[in-house]
């Protein structure tokens, strides 16, 4: 790797609570994909795959920033284990209901219950913020996680839908049950480097999502995530319609592969100006990608415009991590990271769901307007609430990016 990411890795304790993490956040690339490949193939209804894909998403929606809150409170350790022994039970409810064709309100409820699962990337973060606050190693830190997230999704497609289409339909889903439980237990062993509770006092309380900004930054990411869910299930379709199924997998990792190597490079740069306008920037820059994809007409093509569209992604996933520190309360870090999640997963239950009636409705090529619309949205929540992005809160976290530019001009 190169030196800044290198360096990352001197604290104790660093390479341990990022390998679990690593382990602990394959599953989110996994089960919403395995879900939709283990359901078409046993039932060939993207509609249901779609439906079920989504209430995963929408589950975690409303469950994951609960989950943060409590980590925020109690720590770490007393509160995942409990909220992924549930996850676990459920995905575990899921594949027997699936295998035996139990009816779909089983399925249902399974998937509600796998909506539980911690926000790992959440977790990993708050650990690096415990430890780099207040300097441009953080900058790097964000941006190595972001890759980290990439490669997650890289190969969770391939190992999800390539096991549920060459060894047996249940195969994606229950590889990602045991990455999580293996991740998080193992995460959750690691004391040394657990960032200290902070239990609410009685004044000031509340949710962090009573920020104007994350308000902002959530809402933008719905849309964002209706983008990235849509894609998902298309592309399975479109590969199907292709004669190739398997080879969705692949594509889907090419996307993933983009957004890597743009966060490899952004987290080896330093700028100076608001991150208010680059986060904006890359929300145009990720709406305007999914216009080629309405022109797809073969794999390949697929997959280069695939690959261009991911450029945009992890460069705004890490100046949102940025600008969530500007306007959320420390104590409340984890929740803050945890609500911009939330956004995406309920903007892929959205995607994901609008997707499949759209490719049972009109096929899989009509299906890549919905990310183009989700994209316009996002584009145009993002100009609306851009000027609360302008005004960070006083006594917030404060942003690396303050520090890190303020060393630059003293350079310069």
């Amino acid at each position: 790797m190169p030196s800044p990411y290198r360096a990352l890795f001197a604290a104790p304790g660093s390479k341990g609570f990022s390998a679990a993490g690593f382990l602990g956040r394959i599953p989110v690339s996994m089960m919403g994909i395995g879900v939709i490949t283990m359901i078409s193939q046993l039932t060939g209804r993207y509609g249901l795959a779609g439906a079920l894909s989504a209430t995963v998403a929408l589950s975690a929606a409303v469950a994951g920033p609960q989950v943060s809150r409590m980590v925020d409170q109690y720590g770490q350790r007393r509160a995942l284990r409990p909220a992924t022994l549930i996850s676990l039970t459920a995905a575990a409810l899921l594949l027997c209901a699936a295998h035996y064709g139990w009816p779909d309100w089983v399925l249902f409820v399974a998937c509600v219950g796998i909506g539980c699962v911690p926000s790992v990337g959440a977790m990993i973060r708050a650990r690096w913020a415990a430890l780099y606050r207040g300097t441009p190693q953080l900058h790097t830190a964000y941006s190595f996680e972001s890759v980290v997230d990439e490669v997650c999704f890289i190969f969770g497609p391939i190992l999800s839908i390539g096991l549920s289409t060459a060894w047996f339909p249940e195969a994606g889903p229950l590889l990602a049950a045991c990455f999580l439980a293996v991740g998080v237990f193992w995460l959750t062993s690691q004391r040394a480097t657990e960032p200290e509770p902070h239990p609410r006092e009685r004044k000031g309380g509340g949710s962090a999502l009573r920020a104007p900004g994350l308000q902002v930054l959530v809402a933008t990411f719905v849309a964002t995530g209706a983008i990235f869910g849509a894609v998902d299930v298309v592309t399975v379709a479109f590969a199907d319609e292709e004669g190739h199924k398997a080879a969705a997998s692949i594509v889907l990792a090419v996307y993933a592969a983009g957004s890597c190597v743009a966060g490899m490079v952004f987290g080896l740069l330093h700028f100076a100006g608001a991150p208010e306008r680059r986060w904006l920037l890359g929300v145009c820059a990720m709406a305007v990608s999914m216009i080629p994809l309405l022109l797809v007409g073969n794999l390949p093509f697929l997959a280069v415009a695939l690959f261009v569209a991911g450029l945009s992604i992890a460069p705004t996933m890490i100046t949102t991590m940025s600008l969530i520190e500007e306007h959320v309360p420390r104590a409340q870090l984890t929740e803050g990271m945890t609500w911009v999640s939330t956004g995406l997963t309920a903007g892929v239950a959205l995607g994901s769901s609008t997707a499949g009636w759209v490719i049972d409705a009109a096929g899989a090529r009509a299906g890549y307007g919905v990310p183009a619309v989700a994209g316009a949205v996002a584009v145009a929540v993002g100009f609306l609430g851009f000027r609360r992005l302008k005004r960070p809160a006083p006594g917030r976290g404060g942003s690396v990016e303050q520090h890190s530019e303020r060393k630059e001009r003293h350079v310069a």
